[in-house]
Protein backbone atom coordinates (compact mmCIF):
# COMPACT_ATOMS: atom_id res chain seq x y z
CA UNK A 1 0.00 0.00 0.00
CA UNK A 2 1.24 3.25 -1.00
CA UNK A 3 0.64 6.01 2.11
CA UNK A 4 1.24 10.00 0.35
CA UNK A 5 3.19 11.37 2.84
CA UNK A 6 4.00 15.68 3.90
CA UNK A 7 7.52 16.29 4.86
CA UNK A 8 8.10 19.81 6.45
CA UNK A 9 11.51 21.17 7.14
CA UNK A 10 11.60 23.65 9.85
CA UNK A 11 14.63 26.00 11.42
CA UNK A 12 15.35 28.03 13.93
CA UNK A 13 18.11 30.32 13.42
CA UNK A 14 18.54 31.74 16.76
CA UNK A 15 18.27 31.25 20.42
CA UNK A 16 15.98 34.61 20.75
CA UNK A 17 13.28 33.20 18.66
CA UNK A 18 13.21 30.36 21.10
CA UNK A 19 9.25 30.44 22.51
CA UNK A 20 10.81 27.84 25.14
CA UNK A 21 9.31 26.10 28.16
CA UNK A 22 10.23 25.06 31.33
CA UNK A 23 10.49 21.55 32.99
CA UNK A 24 7.50 21.06 34.87
CA UNK A 25 8.47 18.86 37.68
CA UNK A 26 11.71 18.19 39.19
CA UNK A 27 11.17 14.56 38.69
CA UNK A 28 12.34 15.08 34.62
CA UNK A 29 15.82 15.75 33.23
CA UNK A 30 17.66 16.08 30.29
CA UNK A 31 21.25 14.98 30.50
CA UNK A 32 23.76 14.08 27.52
CA UNK A 33 24.49 10.69 27.45
CA UNK A 34 27.57 9.91 28.35
CA UNK A 35 29.31 7.34 28.04
CA UNK A 36 27.63 6.86 24.85
CA UNK A 37 25.43 3.55 24.05
CA UNK A 38 24.29 2.73 20.83
CA UNK A 39 21.90 0.34 22.87
CA UNK A 40 19.83 2.98 24.46
CA UNK A 41 19.57 5.18 20.86
CA UNK A 42 18.62 1.26 19.32
CA UNK A 43 16.44 1.41 21.60
CA UNK A 44 14.78 4.29 21.37
CA UNK A 45 14.49 4.33 17.81
CA UNK A 46 12.83 1.18 17.61
CA UNK A 47 10.57 2.09 20.38
CA UNK A 48 9.39 5.18 19.93
CA UNK A 49 9.56 4.79 16.27
CA UNK A 50 7.34 2.29 15.77
CA UNK A 51 4.13 4.45 15.38
CA UNK A 52 5.85 7.14 13.24
CA UNK A 53 7.43 4.50 10.74
CA UNK A 54 11.05 5.35 11.65
CA UNK A 55 11.98 2.02 9.51
CA UNK A 56 15.53 3.29 8.04
CA UNK A 57 17.52 2.08 10.85
CA UNK A 58 15.96 -1.40 11.45
CA UNK A 59 18.50 -3.06 9.45
CA UNK A 60 21.40 -1.67 10.99
CA UNK A 61 23.79 -3.71 12.07
CA UNK A 62 25.63 -3.16 15.38
CA UNK A 63 28.40 -2.31 13.81
CA UNK A 64 26.66 0.75 12.15
CA UNK A 65 24.87 1.63 15.13
CA UNK A 66 28.47 2.06 16.77
CA UNK A 67 29.46 3.73 14.04
CA UNK A 68 26.80 6.41 13.93
CA UNK A 69 26.53 7.12 17.54
CA UNK A 70 30.16 6.98 18.60
CA UNK A 71 31.41 9.81 15.56
CA UNK A 72 32.41 12.87 16.96
CA UNK A 73 29.29 15.18 15.56
CA UNK A 74 26.55 12.89 17.42
CA UNK A 75 25.41 13.40 20.53
CA UNK A 76 22.19 11.96 22.35
CA UNK A 77 20.13 13.22 25.05
CA UNK A 78 18.14 11.62 27.08
CA UNK A 79 14.74 12.42 29.20
CA UNK A 80 14.67 10.80 32.18
CA UNK A 81 11.99 10.52 35.26
CA UNK A 82 14.29 10.28 37.74
CA UNK A 83 15.48 6.82 37.14
CA UNK A 84 13.07 5.65 34.35
CA UNK A 85 13.75 6.30 30.60
CA UNK A 86 10.97 8.90 29.06
CA UNK A 87 12.45 10.42 25.72
CA UNK A 88 15.34 11.42 23.84
CA UNK A 89 16.93 13.59 20.89
CA UNK A 90 19.75 13.53 18.95
CA UNK A 91 22.17 16.67 17.62
CA UNK A 92 24.11 15.92 14.87
CA UNK A 93 26.83 18.88 14.35
CA UNK A 94 27.10 19.87 10.80
CA UNK A 95 30.30 21.86 11.24
CA UNK A 96 31.20 22.99 7.80
CA UNK A 97 27.92 24.89 7.98
CA UNK A 98 27.54 25.93 11.50
CA UNK A 99 24.26 24.17 12.01
CA UNK A 100 22.91 20.91 14.11
CA UNK A 101 20.29 18.91 12.35
CA UNK A 102 17.96 17.15 15.52
CA UNK A 103 18.23 13.98 13.72
CA UNK A 104 15.94 11.99 15.81
CA UNK A 105 13.42 13.24 18.46
CA UNK A 106 10.79 11.83 20.94
CA UNK A 107 8.72 9.90 23.70
CA UNK A 108 8.06 6.31 24.49
CA UNK A 109 4.37 5.93 24.51
CA UNK A 110 4.01 6.32 28.48
CA UNK A 111 5.22 9.54 28.30
CA UNK A 112 3.31 10.80 25.45
CA UNK A 113 0.18 13.85 25.44
CA UNK A 114 2.12 15.18 28.97
CA UNK A 115 3.43 18.66 27.27
CA UNK A 116 7.09 16.91 27.43
CA UNK A 117 7.16 17.13 23.67
CA UNK A 118 7.56 20.89 24.24
CA UNK A 119 10.03 20.91 27.12
CA UNK A 120 12.63 17.92 24.87
CA UNK A 121 12.20 20.39 21.67
CA UNK A 122 13.23 23.43 23.97
CA UNK A 123 16.13 21.34 25.34
CA UNK A 124 16.97 20.29 22.07
CA UNK A 125 17.29 23.70 20.81
CA UNK A 126 18.79 25.27 23.85
CA UNK A 127 22.11 22.65 23.25
CA UNK A 128 22.26 23.02 19.75
CA UNK A 129 22.66 27.15 20.17
CA UNK A 130 25.23 26.42 22.87
CA UNK A 131 27.74 25.09 20.56
CA UNK A 132 27.55 28.59 18.56
CA UNK A 133 25.65 27.34 15.67
CA UNK A 134 23.64 30.12 12.79
CA UNK A 135 20.76 27.12 12.64
CA UNK A 136 19.10 24.54 13.97
CA UNK A 137 17.00 22.20 11.50
CA UNK A 138 14.83 19.64 11.66
CA UNK A 139 12.20 17.67 9.53
CA UNK A 140 9.17 15.82 10.80
CA UNK A 141 6.41 14.42 8.28
CA UNK A 142 2.53 13.61 8.67
CA UNK A 143 3.67 9.85 9.95
CA UNK A 144 5.16 11.62 13.05
CA UNK A 145 3.28 12.42 16.40
CA UNK A 146 -0.38 14.18 15.08
CA UNK A 147 1.43 17.60 17.77
CA UNK A 148 5.09 17.12 16.41
CA UNK A 149 4.48 19.90 13.72
CA UNK A 150 2.35 22.10 15.72
CA UNK A 151 5.12 21.79 18.39
CA UNK A 152 8.13 22.59 16.20
CA UNK A 153 5.91 25.88 15.47
CA UNK A 154 5.11 26.58 18.52
CA UNK A 155 8.70 26.65 19.72
CA UNK A 156 9.73 29.47 17.40
CA UNK A 157 10.90 26.94 14.10
CA UNK A 158 9.78 28.74 10.54
CA UNK A 159 9.07 25.89 7.71
CA UNK A 160 11.70 26.50 4.73
CA UNK A 161 10.45 23.93 2.75
CA UNK A 162 7.63 21.44 1.98
CA UNK A 163 7.50 18.37 -0.14
CA UNK A 164 5.60 15.50 -0.37
CA UNK A 165 6.38 11.59 -1.27
CA UNK A 166 5.05 8.68 -1.32
CA UNK A 167 5.96 5.30 0.54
Amino acid sequence: MIKNVERNYLEINSIKELNGVKNKSIDFAVKVLDPKDFQLNKFFYKNIGKNHHWIDRLVWTDKQWIDYVFNKDVKTYVLRKKDDLAGYFELILHEDKSEIEIAYLGLLEDYQNQKLGSFLLTEAIKNSFSIKVKRVWVHTCSLDHKNALNNYLSRGMKIFKKEKISL
